[in-house]
């Protein structure tokens, strides 16, 4: 793939037809080492924020040897990368992937209910009877505190039946363990502190001996409307709410960051195809890798990467709409380019490197990207590298 410095460059060499993913492996490589330097525990990538060979390359040589996935398709494809441990964390499986899994060599999958928990026991049991090296983690509800995206409505299981699930839990697993998600985007880590606490409560309801403890996800990333707490206090909050469990001495902790790991690793080079006020007309929107901007309210950096314009030049909102003919191909914003931003300008979108290309579709006929090497930084950083209109930003 081709390697240039900067989306300026890009536009400088060439003035491309089609929308530009501008990955920075670069950037992957040094999440992954904060977090294996920081976190207290394993450190699994939730394998369906990105699965770009580039990045998931970069995960690797980083040391990222865990990795959560949530299909068969997701398990498949990570299953052959060598020397990594699975582990499938998606609450609802079917009976033809649970096998697959476990023919693949994955001991570790959650759950969240009886019948989860049975159909698990079913389709491990071989001809010498059930399996005896399933690490089983129960999914409980937790609640959302400062997240983007609560998760909680969807899975876990809480009160009398979380603590009548782990007991019939425990009877089965080679090693049990607790898990939840506190939502992504999570802003702050009281959110941690409050999952952990139910925790807490809830081991000693049920009594059992808990092996392992999965904090999940929801890590943050920055983006030009948020400014999230350090990684740092993240990871404080959670050591020393699992100090407080009344869990193994050796209980083992995990991970699994899939939005801080890879956000900042990827960029978007977009064309304006029209200007109505301040409206502006782009080569992708909420169909493609915008979906976040469209649906969830993200506002990403952006900068204008096709000419140079005055230092004086004031920076105006803008609001931005993608190619496909439907109304709702539309990202509000605002966001926050020249004033003189016309047709035929390049913008580059920042930090869009965690579910944008995972989501995109081809829909009304568009969703096909180039895709180059960038060897800058990206415009905000969780790591103190990152670079915004020539200020630098470090939030750890």
């Amino acid at each position: 793939m081709e390697k240039l410095p900067s989306a300026e460059a890009l536009i400088a060499a060439r003035r491309p037809d089609r929308p530009v993913l501008g990955l920075r492996p670069h950037a992957a490589g040094r999440a992954a080492r904060y977090f294996l330097d920081n976190f207290p525990g394993d450190v699994a990538y939730a394998y369906k924020a990105n699965s770009s060979v580039f990045l998931i390359g970069a995960l690797y040589g980083a040391g990222i040897r865990h990795f959560d996935v949530a299909s068969l398709p997701e398990l498949e494809d990570a299953a052959t990368i060598p020397g990594v441990e699975l582990h499938f964390m998606h609450p609802v499986k079917s009976r033809s992937a649970i096998r697959r899994a476990y023919d693949l060599g994955i001991r570790s999958y959650s759950l969240d209910s009886e019948d989860e928990l049975r159909k698990i026991v079913e389709e491990t049991t071989g001809r010498s009877g059930p399996a005896n090296d399933l690490r089983l983690y129960v999914r409980i509800a937790v609640p959302a505190k400062n997240s983007r995206i609560p998760l909680e409505r969807k899975f876990g299981i809480q009160g009398a039946a979380a603590a009548r699930l782990l007991v019939k839990t425990r009877q089965v697993a080679a090693e049990l363990g607790i898990t939840f998600h506190v939502g992504s985007q999570t802003q702050s880590p009281e959110a941690y502190a409050l999952a952990l606490g139910e925790v807490h409560k809830l081991i000693v309801k049920a009594g059992v001996v808990v092996d392992r403890i999965d904090v999940g996800g929801g890590y943050p990333s920055c983006y030009a409307d948020s400014q999230p707490a350090p990684l740092s206090s993240f990871f404080e909050t959670i050591a020393a709410g699992i100090e407080k469990l009344p869990v193994r001495d050796n209980v083992r902790v995990m991970c699994e960051p899939g939005r801080a790991l890879v956000a900042e690793s990827e960029s978007l080079i977009v064309r304006v195809d029209a200007r109505r006020g301040n409206d502006l007309y782009i080569n992708d929107g909420a169909y493609g890798t915008l979906f976040d901007a469209a649906h969830l309210g993200f506002v990403f950096p952006t900068r204008m990467v096709s000419r140079q314009v005055p230092a004086s030049e004031p920076l105006a909102p803008f609001e931005l709409w993608g190619p496909t003919c439907d109304s709702i191909d539309q990202m509000k914003g605002p966001f926050m380019l020249p004033a003189s931003i016309r047709e035929g300008d390049y913008i580059e979108i920042g930090n869009i490197g965690a579910y944008g290309r995972a989501i995109a579709g081809s829909f009304n006929g568009y969703g096909r990207y180039d895709e180059v090497i960038l060897l800058d930084e990206p415009m905000l950083s969780m790591y103190g590298a990152g670079v915004e209109g020539g200020s630098r930003t470090a939030l750890v």
